[in-house]
């Protein structure tokens, strides 16, 4: 393991630049007009200029009819590697590793990765009638509508197995709100009661209102570059320490209580030289509080199906012992579409550069993101997760 772990390491290469552009319960601009200011942002940041990025990497849902390569026309952009990743809340993970690994090869000298979506009104509902072949073939026709009844049903499984309370669901997402209060980009702006969240009204039992993300318009974008020149232009930089990724996890699984972080979450504290224990936040993909749980314990916080006993016994908000979704996660920032596949590590750069403002960890080191994407019927199908340090750590 070890040997292998030093043979895929990510030495000499960082990430930087984490741009966010405030988020819109709805707007009538284009995906193409988020992600663009999303790339200006990091740009600018980083006293760059497009014609200095010569690697693309793109996710969205609503950017349709154009992809990757149809956006270097609208951006002005003339990259010598692309890249399209249509993995939702994996393509953070996803399109960081391949980045990181175009940059190694010396395919790409700058690599910027962007993720965002627009939120219409009717947005929505035109991407879940062309989601998948699953979904249309098998899903809707008896009723399941989008990811609420989808998650309803690993939920419901999950507390009948494991013995999990609506109540351990809600510590997750009344954490949340607690940061998502110091977040100046969070749409969500008013405090949340476990009250509030026991007794808010049903959407598809037993998930209830707050467990569901609410979707917006919004765009993150980060650099990827060689640690030589990121230093060179002064730039605060996140090392990349690990990161797995795998897809279509445990397929023999009757419903998903398990994703692809199990199988290779062994070599990604291995390839990092670290353990749990070493992290100081975790930024796990919140679409709903039952992913948390399972991301909680094929990470390796805690055994299989101890999630809940583990948020009882620990305090999930930013001054707390367990820093969680410091940004306030999507539950209570809100959902850009594929942006936030990205949420979680933009947050964790700036934590680890020590740049997150009010919603800052002390002392932050190492944090560990994790993504989670393209759920049809009874799982999600993609999985990844990846380790930052500050410089120095």
């Amino acid at each position: 393991m070890a040997e292998n772990s030093k043979r895929q390491s990510y030495d000499g290469i960082v990430v930087v630049s984490p741009a966010t552009v405030p988020y819109q319960r709805f707007s009538k601009e284009a995906a193409h007009w988020w992600i663009a200011r999303a790339l200006k942002q990091s740009l600018d940041a980083a006293s760059l200029r497009p014609r200095d990025v010569d690697g693309l990497i793109v996710s969205s849902f609503t950017l349709f009819p154009d992809s990757a390569v149809g956006l270097t026309q609208h951006l002005g952009l003339t990259p010598r590697w692309l890249d399209d990743i249509p993995m939702g809340g994996a393509c953070g993970v996803v399109g960081l590793r391949r980045a990181a690994r175009a940059v190694q090869s010396g395919d790409a000298s700058v690599v910027a990765c962007v993720a965002g979506d627009t939120n219409h009104v009717d947005s929505f509902r035109r991407m879940l009638s062309s989601f998948s072949r699953f979904a249309q073939d098998a899903s809707y026709p008896y009723g399941s509508g989008g990811p609420n009844a989808c998650f309803a049903l690993l939920t419901d499984h999950y507390m009948r197995r494991f013995g999990a309370t609506r109540e351990d669901f809600g510590r997750i997402c009344v954490a949340q709100r607690q940061n998502a209060l110091r977040n100046p980009h969070a749409v969500m702006k008013t405090p949340l009661t476990m009250e509030q969240y026991i007794g808010a009204r049903a959407i598809s039992d037993p998930i209830a209102l707050f467990d569901c993300v609410m979707p917006v318009a919004g765009a993150e974008c980060f650099l990827v570059m060689r640690e030589e020149d990121a230093k060179a232009q002064g730039l605060p930089h996140a090392h990349i320490r690990a990161t797995i990724e795998r897809h279509n996890a445990f397929p023999e699984d009757a419903i998903q209580m398990r994703g692809g972080w199990e199988m290779d979450v062994d070599e990604l504290y291995a390839m990092a030289g670290l353990r749990p224990d070493d992290m100081d936040l975790v930024q796990t993909y919140d679409d709903y509080p039952v992913i948390v749980m399972m991301q909680l314990e094929d990470l390796g916080f805690c055994a299989k199906g101890d999630g809940p006993e583990f948020v009882r016994a620990h305090d999930l908000t930013i001054d707390g012992d367990f820093p969680h979704n410091t940004s306030g996660g999507q539950l209570s920032a809100g959902q850009a579409g594929a942006g936030g596949g990205y949420l979680g590590l933009t947050e964790a750069m700036r934590q680890v550069t020590g740049a997150a403002g009010p919603t800052q960890v002390k002392d932050a080191r190492h944090a560990l993101a994790s993504g989670f994407g393209m759920i049809n019927f009874d799982r999600g199908l993609c999985s990844g997760a990846v380790i930052l340090s500050g410089d120095g750590a």
